[in-house]
């Protein structure tokens, strides 16, 4: 699958070629698939091709008894990324993010500002809690779905 990113008359896209076919292509734009008829068919040696990936196998590793016990974790902190996901409700950019690792937020508070045909929309906590990680930049695009922050 090729990935290619373009910007038309200001506005990002995010395209992805699944596969072509004949003079049928089939394509993802912003994640909405499209099937792409051209004028005349690709050429067959620049076509992409299918290949056959074969899972890992497993490889036996010597059971091993630890040097030392290990702490447990303490229940005030939790791990980086642990928590609920914070996912971006539609494709667009983040203009701004209100909030940093740490910050202790409530159900209904603004986390970040995502900009999206034109509109800044407020993307709001949907749980209570500590932000575990950010995992987007300010001026970075992001698809639909796209886990945005983690909530602990």
């Amino acid at each position: 699958m090729n990935k290619y990113q373009y910007k038309v008359q200001g506005v990002d896209y995010d395209v992805e070629i699944e596969e072509v076919e004949g003079n049928v292509a089939k394509v993802n734009v912003n994640g909405i698939r499209f099937d792409v008829e051209l004028k005349q068919p690709i050429n067959p040696a620049s076509t992409l091709k299918k290949v056959r990936v074969e899972a890992p196998k497993p490889v036996a590793r010597p059971s091993v008894a630890p040097a030392a016990p290990v702490a447990a974790p303490t229940a005030s902190a939790a791990p980086a990324g642990a928590g609920s996901a914070i996912k971006a409700p539609l494709p667009g950019t983040i203009t701004d993010i209100k909030v940093n690792v740490g910050d202790t937020v409530k159900q209904g508070d603004v986390v970040l500002i995502l900009e999206a045909m034109k509109m800044q929309n407020n993307i709001e906590s949907e749980f209570s809690g500590t932000v575990t990680s950010i995992n987007v930049k300010q001026g970075e695009t992001v698809m639909e779905g796209a886990v945005l922050l983690t909530i602990g």
